[in-house]
């Protein structure tokens, strides 16, 4: 069995974290426990910081669920700042697993105490890239929940530290986990619509109270039970000093300093799935819009919004909907020159629609195609499941949703909000990772291209050719063209 690091060289990694002599080391010891876990009797070790909600929910008890399982881990501690939060769920795996775990306040004692090796994170969006690069740094995979993080910036940031690492690292978007979207690349990538256009997505709900108010408010919230400071991370810099409200503690996606409302909480789920079925990853403008309409509650983010991104690869994304509003939904769908692809709504897929283009568009015989996938009953579930397996192997790429492909979902998302804040259109130059809001000249390089008559972009491993992406020049077309010199160009 490998030696179990003590909890002052925990302590002092995360204090210091400098030197890369500690870093290799921290990273070799976990990778060399997370391959003895999956040959031997020894389980990995996973603590849970901020388990609210979702974390509690999603986390814990699936968790909690997979230990029952027969899988080999070990839910070892809980960092919560509400203390009746702590010990409901320190409760719960007790009860489940029979394991006592440690209570704590504060996420880095957790991880100076425990002889982690994995973090799942649930804490709101403002804390998340601090956590995940403390947990990196002291050499632990991380499960966190979406969004990756608060800012692109932070998106970028946590990307890198990711790399360097060498750990296992997934973002909690659960539907990556559907099989679909890997069929649907390949189909893409084969030609099946020919030359990709966009995508289009979406996320609706209604609700009489005001989205995200139906989590409720107990009197028992209080400064006394609730580390009030610690939850703002004030004195990390990562919200502004507030009076205690139970309010912003319990429905903080309302408000900016915390979270970006449908963008971060919604948007990202359907986002990061077209990415992931198209291959594309991070935009080159970005664009959103929208407003508070109806919930006049005192809320900070918008009830309608839509975000519009372009991709360097010719390809739109559309992301839609209203908080106020659920039974007209917008089709999922990724549409093509020879075809679309309709998935309907939701995550629960047992196929999806080719919908093709008319006869004389294609010239090739096509037709309507009911295409069957394999659907998946519990998505969050087979999400943690496919993360232990990335653990176990020590392997980050087997991963369904790893950071690259977080921060790229964060781009399209986060860069929508700022815009619709602001009222700017936000440029990415995804090569030196830089975010302008100066046009570096969008629409006049897709003119070049068209005036220059040359081939167009395609999606991340494209194998079709010229397949769905050629116009046909009609005959006529010959009399077009300049007269140069006075000279008809169909006689030149």
């Amino acid at each position: 069995m490998n030696e179990i690091p003590s909890s002052s060289s925990r302590r002092n990694f995360i204090k210091h974290t400098a030197g890369a002599a500690a870093v290799a080391s921290s990273v070799g010891l976990s990778a060399q426990r997370a391959q003895a876990a999956a040959g031997s009797n020894e389980r990995m070790r996973i603590g849970f910081i901020g388990p609210g909600g979702r974390g509690f929910g999603a986390h814990v008890k699936s968790l909690c669920q997979l230990h029952e399982s027969g899988r080999q881990i070990e839910l070892v501690g809980v960092a919560e700042v509400y203390e009746t939060q702590r010990d409901r769920v320190a409760d719960h795996i007790k009860e489940h697993t029979g394991t006592n775990p440690g209570r704590y306040v504060d996420y880095r004692d957790m991880i100076e105490k425990e002889n982690l090796d994995a973090v799942c994170i649930g804490t709101p969006d403002h804390w998340h890239h601090k956590q995940t690069v403390d947990a990196l740094k002291a050499g632990l995979n991380v499960y966190c929940e979406k969004p990756m993080t608060k800012t692109v910036e932070e998106a970028f940031s946590v990307e890198k530290h990711w790399k360097e690492s060498g750990k296992v690292m997934q973002v909690g978007v659960q539907s990556t986990s559907l099989p679909v979207w890997d069929e649907v690349r390949a189909l893409l990538q084969e030609g099946k619509l020919g030359k990709v256009l966009g995508f289009q997505t979406e996320y609706f709900r209604n609700s009489d109270v005001g989205q995200w108010r139906y989590y409720k408010l107990e009197k028992g919230m209080t400064p006394s039970t609730i580390d009030w400071k610690r939850w703002l991370g004030s004195d990390e810099g990562l919200a502004p000093e507030q009076p205690f409200d139970r309010e912003v503690f319990r429905q903080w996606r309302r408000f900016w300093p915390f979270g970006s409302g449908m963008f971060t909480d919604l948007f990202v789920h359907r986002t990061t799935s077209m990415l992931k079925a198209t291959g594309l990853r991070l935009p080159g403008r970005v664009t959103g819009a929208g407003g508070i309409f109806m919930e006049y509650d005192g809320r900070d983010v918008p009830d309608v919004a839509t975000v519009v991104a372009d991709f360097n690869e010719g390809v739109q994304g559309l992301i839609t909907a209203t908080m106020c509003n659920q039974e007209s939904r917008v089709n999922q769908l990724i549409r093509g020159h020879f075809g679309t692809f309709e998935f309907g709504n939701g995550e629960q897929f047992d196929g999806f629609d080719f919908v093709p283009e008319r006869g004389p568009v294609t010239h090739v015989r096509q037709a309507p195609e009911r295409i069957s996938t394999t659907p998946v009953k519990n998505t969050t579930l087979a999400h943690f499941e496919n993360w232990l397996d990335a653990c176990e192997a020590a392997d980050p790429m087997k991963c369904n949703n790893p950071p690259d492909l977080g921060a790229s979902a964060m781009a399209v998302v986060n860069l929508g909000a700022q815009s619709y804040r602001k009222g700017k259109v936000y440029f990415l130059d995804g090569e030196k990772r830089e975010i302008s809001t100066d046009d570096p000249g969008w629409a006049s390089r897709w003119e070049k291209l068209s005036a220059a008559r040359g081939e167009p972009n395609h999606i991340p491993g494209w194998k079709a050719g010229d397949y769905g992406s050629k116009l046909i020049d009609p005959e006529y077309m010959r009399y077009g063209g300049p007269w140069t010199d006075g000279v008809d160009p169909s006689e030149a």
